[in-house]
This record gives structure tokens, C-alpha cells and sequence, in this order.
């Protein structure tokens, strides 16, 4: 028998808002700047994650290469998109005030 794995119900939304359609409660005083703290702090514990599995490699530990090259590429990327939200967000600044009033 063949199941169908996508649930039709739930939406597919990035992390942060599946984390806060999860828990009704918070939906109410999230503001921007929790969600771009939440966004720094995903990034950062996935480039933790990628320096153990590195280190785990480095010292001989029993652990697959392709997990290990996984996880930085996953760190490497979501920098990468963090970095360019901050480029677009200081570009977005510097157009705000060249605006003449």
C-alpha cells in the first residue's frame, strides 16, 4: 500500500513560522526582530553542529563523510543567506535615506 507522506493539512512553511504556528500563544508578540533573532540563532547552532561533526572527523571518530560534508554545506548556505539578508537590509537603509522628503 502506498501512502502519500505530504500532509495535505499542514502548510509548508520556513521553520521559524512552523515553530509559530505550533505555539499559538507567541503568534501574538512576535515582532520582526524575534523572528530575525530566531533566524541568527538557527544559523549559528548549524554551524556549531558542522564544527563537531568536522572535529569528530579530524580526530578518527566513527563518523560518514557525507554527513560531515552535509552539515557544512547546510552551515555554509544558510550563512550565505543570512549574509545576504543583511546586504539587502543595509541596501534597503541607504535607499531610505537618499529619499528626499
Amino acid at each position: 500500500m502506498i501512502t502519500n507522506e505530504l500532509d495535505a493539512t499542514k502548510q509548508y512553511l520556513p521553520k521559524v513560522q512552523q515553530k509559530l504556528m505550533n505555539n499559538p500563544v507567541q503568534t501574538k508578540d512576535v515582532t520582526f526582530a524575534d523572528t530575525v533573532k530566531s533566524l541568527i540563532q538557527d544559523v549559528n547552532s548549524q554551524q556549531v553542529e558542522s564544527a563537531q561533526s568536522t572535529e569528530k572527523l579530524i580526530k578518527g571518530e566513527p563518523v560518514d563523510i557525507h554527513d560531515v560534508m552535509i552539515s557544512a554545506e547546510k552551515a555554509k548556505t544558510s550563512f550565505e543567506l543570512l549574509m545576504e539578508l543583511r546586504n539587502k537590509g543595509l541596501d534597503l537603509y541607504q535607499e531610505v535615506l537618499r529619499m528626499q522628503v
